[in-house]
């Protein structure tokens, strides 16, 4: 591994250029490394960050990549990783013309690491600077404690899903003030709504009354406007004080309840536990926005790799190598989901919708099927209106609000079903469904969704820690619950309860039948078609001296 040449490096700073006069907007510094495809199988599992701890299951997941090079051999162009500075990885065999696509569809990446806000939680530190600091202590742990070291982290992986991300994003958003933001929600959503019950008419004056004094005053609240309401109201402190005291705190996370609250932990000789843990969890909300904005990144880098490389002059006599390398890249499957191809199709679908003015209340009341298609109000705030979605959406948001009937029609995409031909014993695939609801319902679906676990404070009867899983209309992994808890446990240093929702089937299904019959269709998906009758039972799950006991409530 070694940075890249300085006349790649020219290529590089001239994409830079280019992408600035689009309107992107990164930092100056960037790393750029030249890789082998050895190297890209041996950063894979650490996620492609050089400094992270070391782990044996990063071990494993090389073996298992090399194994299946062998087998399918490809080229990776590239990856990325949000650090500051950002830092990419390029393949050693990419020629120039190559390069400046690629370069292209990284500086996209960055532009969208350093402005959607849903990374507002990796702004202010270097990330590789921090994981090396923590390789380092790991290793430092590992030398003194041994193999317990690596128990814990196998235990704190665990749960790690279980992260408070949305409420450490909200927490940086909107830091506790000394009353700013929380005497201004106490006003609007509960004095005003709840303890006066004013009318619509007066509640929006007033919102009014606020926004023209903030544009007059410069945004001194406690000083200006709520002076005024004082006056108006002298009980407002009082009812204000008493209600903050009777707020509940920031909630924590199971993590950061472990962290805080075990006794195991806090024990003298245990605390190096903590540090491990802090680790795993610091690690995990780094990561947890690119999850979540996978369909939302990959598109937007797509979107301006075509845009920025078929306007760049340096690559002519290079536009029918990168329509075949594109196609390969963008291409929509018939079956299956390809976020690049979804996303970039998707912002290509905004922005026209936005420069003809169809995201408009008057477009959506249109009913006309021909008036709909004739209807263009000359709008052209299609790129204005992209931009804004990199910066404030995620893959929910987006496919929740942009996938409608007139994109699924227009990209001819549609819900695949099987069915069993049980006289060849073979899926049959076919369309199921061209809805928009149920094409969108089949994207959340396939949407990163951890579950989500609140501990019930109430229940929670000397040294027992007693979990909740919201029902939410998927069951846990039974096969993973016994060791997660046995970490949870173990960390605690008590007993765990956890209470969840199970599905029982009342039949068994004719795609089972055949399953037993023929073991071999065991690994395929389960017919949809002829799926069983299924009831929600609430059960509680108790480990306790690394056993694991069940019950239904």
């Amino acid at each position: 591994m070694e940075l890249i040449d300085q006349h790649t490096k020219g290529i590089m700073e001239g994409c830079k250029e280019r992408a600035r006069q689009a309107g992107l907007r990164f930092q100056d510094e960037s790393l750029e490394y030249v890789v082998t495809n050895r190297d890209m199988l041996e950063l894979t599992p650490k996620l492609m960050i050089p400094t992270l701890y070391d782990y044996w299951v990063h071990d494993v997941e090389v073996l298992k990549e090399k194994g299946r090079y062998e087998l399918y051999p490809s080229n990776p162009y590239e990856t990325v990783i949000n650090t500051r500075p950002p830092i990419s990885f390029y393949n050693d065999n990419n020629p120039d013309w190559l390069n400046v696509m690629i370069f292209y569809h990284v500086l996209a990446h960055i532009d969208f690491f350093q402005n959607n806000l849903y990374f507002r939680n990796t702004w202010d530190y270097d990330f590789t600077g921090l994981a090396l600091s923590d390789k380092r202590e790991i290793s430092r742990l590992r030398a003194l404690k041994g193999r317990w070291v690596d128990y814990i982290i196998e235990f704190a992986r665990g749960i790690d899903n279980l992260a408070g991300f949305h409420e450490e994003l909200s927490h940086r958003f909107r830091p506790p003030a000394a009353g700013g933001s929380a005497i201004l929600d106490y006003y609007f959503d509960v004095f005003l709504q709840q303890e006066k019950q004013v009318p619509v008419s007066e509640y929006i004056k007033e919102m009014e009354r606020y926004n023209h004094w903030i544009a007059d005053s410069g945004g001194d609240q406690d000083k200006g406007f709520f002076a005024d309401v004082r006056k108006r109201h002298p009980e407002f402190d009082a009812l204000f004080r008493a209600h903050e005291k009777a707020r509940p705190r920031r909630g924590l996370d199971l993590m950061q309840h472990i962290l805080e609250h075990s006794e195991f932990l806090n024990e003298g000789e245990n605390t190096w536990m903590k540090t491990v843990v802090q680790i795993v969890r610091k690690t995990s909300l780094f990561f947890q926005p690119q999850i979540r904005t996978k369909i939302l990144n990959e598109g937007w880098a797509s979107y301006w790799h075509e845009k920025l490389f078929l306007e760049d002059d340096r690559i002519r006599g290079h536009e029918v190598d990168f329509a075949r390398v594109n196609a390969g890249v963008v291409s929509m499957p018939r079956v299956g989901l390809n976020p690049y191809a979804l996303g970039m199709r998707l912002f290509h679908y905004v922005e026209e919708q936005a420069d003809r003015g169809r995201l408009s209340l008057e477009y959506r009341r249109l009913l006309d099927a021909g008036e709909r298609e004739r209807f263009d109000s000359g709008a052209g705030s299609g790129r204005e209106t992209i931009f804004s979605l990199r910066e404030n959406l995620s893959d929910f948001l987006l496919i929740n609000t942009f996938v409608d009937q007139d994109f699924v029609d227009r990209n001819r995409l549609f819900v695949a079903g099987r069915r069993l031909d049980r006289q060849r014993m073979v899926w049959q695939y076919y369309v199921k469904s061209r809805d928009a609801g149920e094409y969108r319902r089949m994207l959340i679906d396939s949407l990163y969704h951890p579950p989500h676990v609140v501990i019930e404070h109430e229940k929670c009867t000397g040294s027992t820690l007693y979990l909740n899983h919201v029902h939410e209309g998927k069951p846990l992994v039974r096969d993973f619950i016994a060791n997660t808890l046995l970490g949870i446990e173990y960390l605690w240093g008590g007993p765990v309860k956890l209470e969840t929702s199970e599905v029982e089937p009342e039949s068994e299904s004719a795609t089972q039948q055949a399953q037993a019959m023929f073991p071999g269709l065991s690994q395929l998906a389960r017919e949809e078609e002829d799926e069983p009758k299924v009831t929600w039972t609430r059960v509680l799950y108790t480990m306790q001296n690394r056993n694991l006991t069940k019950s239904t409530l």
